[in-house]
């Protein structure tokens, strides 16, 4: 099994999410598995608390909640030094 980035993107449908969205799937590459969570859906919007999401959009790499999801929201610069667009 090849290894891969997981890429998870917690909107809710908003026009900023909608950005994000674009963004994540503009500069992912093959070995990034993006996934879109809906936070009105129940089971994602407990998933978003379980990463500490107080807000959308937000993008988690690898587990990891990304940096430029506090303040300002997701920019390239910060989800491509965590890894997003690069192959594993």
């Amino acid at each position: 099994m090849a290894a891969t980035r997981k890429i998870e993107v917690f909107s809710a449908g908003c026009s900023v999410c909608d950005d994000t969205v674009a963004l994540i799937n503009r500069i992912a590459c093959p070995s990034c598995e993006v996934l879109i969570l809906d936070m009105h859906e129940p089971v994602n919007a407990k998933k978003a608390r379980q990463y500490g999401i107080r807000s959308v959009p937000a993008v988690v790499v690898d587990g990891k909640l990304s940096d430029c999801c506090a303040g300002s929201g997701p920019d390239e610069q910060t989800l491509r030094a965590l890894g997003v667009g690069r192959p594993l």
